[in-house]
This record gives C-alpha cells, structure tokens and sequence, in this order.
C-alpha cells in the first residue's frame, strides 16, 4: 500500500472512531465542541493536541501559495477558508472598507467597558494582514471584539512575521464552528503548518465571548453580565497579556 493511500486509510480510521456528531458545518474536520472545557477566562484553548487537522494532500499542495473561501450555507454564515500563504498573497494596499459586510447574527452594540466600545467586529477568517481580503462576505462573521483582539491576533501576527522574515509558505486554515442552526458562532477553529521548517504550527479555539456580555448565539442579541462586575465597585479588570486571563486590580498574579 503506498504512502498517499495508508494516510488517507488512517485519515478516515479516525474519522470513523471519534465518533460524535460535528458542531461545524463544513470542512469534514474531526474536531467538535463536546471537546473543549467552557471558556473560563482564555481567550482560546488548544485542540488534538496542538496539531493541526491537515490531510497528506493539503499539505502536498500548499507548497505554492493559493486561498480559498467556502461558500455561505443555507443561512447565509461562513463555512471556512484556507490558504497556503507567502508575501505573494499579503497586502500591499491600505485596508478598505466593508462596512457593507453584514455577517450572519450581526449587530451593531456598543459597550463603554470593551475596547473601542464595539462588541461585535467583523472578524476575517483569515486575517487581512495575511491575504489582503476586504469585503468578502465568505471571510466575515460576526465575532467579539475579545475574540478578534485577545482570541485570533496573537496567532495571525506570529504567522505574518514569520512570512515576512523568511517567505516561506504556511498553511493556514480557519473554520467558524457553529452549534445547530446558531447564527453567531461559538468560536473559529484556527490551524497552521509552516511548510518548509517546523517554526510553526498550533490548532487552537478561539472562544467568541465578551467577558461582561452574554451572548444569545442564536440571534446576536446582547445584554451586560451583571455578575461579571459583582464585588467590584469599579468594574475593573486588568488583562494579563500572557496567560490571557482576566484579574481585579490588586491581584498578585497579574
């Protein structure tokens, strides 16, 4: 049995054996919400062990640079999208606008305690600094601005300043996961695979959550967490830029 083959038998070996139904609506990934512990004060938590989902054959082809959206399902969300990236793919004009952009579950509150007072953004699947994709309604969703700031960012810069230091390629995936029929997704699954060295690669979710907002991920709709700032009289909270965890002022663990 050749290489190719015996991988792609084990691919679906797998498959078959995890055995729970899937939370996302495309991509076949092996990965499902069941998995994962509640979001408990990180921005995003590591899945399958860090390793990424990706078959021989992805891997195969990222060795030239190329980018994909899925196309929106039946109630107009973002399925995923992928790309083997090098500075071929990156910007090299000034962001555009895509205010036009009305992800599935979007709405437009406001909260003076989030930063730049947004709750929600309109979060690239594969961020802007990595394809130059503006207003491509299969790369929008609606996503908190916790998520696209403390969630995906970290990431999506230590893959372009890699890019940008040795233009190799990474393959680079990003999958919205959704639970039933949910307009606003839980989460997005990020993976990436540097192809010519081992500087990179994680599989990770990154939670789409507000702390001090719940969330009603069915519609969008939003109202203050009061028990968020409960014995805190000046609704305070200091982030540790490391562990991503949230701390009152005093606490000797910032």
């Amino acid at each position: 049995m050749g290489m190719k083959r015996l991988l792609c038998v084990l691919f679906i070996i797998v498959l078959c054996l995890s055995g729970c139904e899937k939370d996302t609506v495309t991509n076949d990934s092996l990965f499902s919400l069941d998995e994962l512990a509640s979001f408990k004060d990180r921005a995003f938590i590591e899945v399958n062990n860090n390793k990424p989902y990706f078959t021989y054959d992805e891997l195969q082809r990222a060795n030239e640079a190329f980018e994909e959206y899925g196309e929106l399902d039946e109630l107009g969300r973002c399925t995923y999208a992928i790309a083997s990236v090098d500075q071929s793919l990156m910007p090299t004009t000034e962001r555009g606008d895509i205010s036009m952009i009305h992800p599935s579950g979007w709405h437009s509150d406001r909260y003076d305690f989030i930063d730049q007072e947004n709750l929600y953004n309109r979060c690239h699947l594969i961020g802007r600094m990595l394809t130059g994709e503006d207003a491509n309604k299969q790369n929008l969703i609606t996503g908190t601005r916790y998520m696209n700031t403390q969630g995906m960012l970290p990431f999506e810069e230590e893959v372009a300043d890699y890019i940008k230091e040795t233009n190799h390629h990474v393959l680079y995936r990003v999958t919205p996961i959704f639970m039933g029929d949910e307009l606003v997704a839980r989460g997005v699954l990020m993976e990436a695979k540097s192809i010519e060295s081992d500087a990179i690669e994680f599989c990770v979710f990154a939670y789409n959550v507000q702390p001090g907002v719940t969330i009603d991920y069915n519609t969008g709709d939003n109202h203050l967490d009061e028990s968020f700032f409960e014995g805190d009289e000046q609704n305070d909270y200091v982030l540790n830029t490391n562990t991503l965890k949230f701390h009152l002022p005093d606490c000797e663990n910032i």
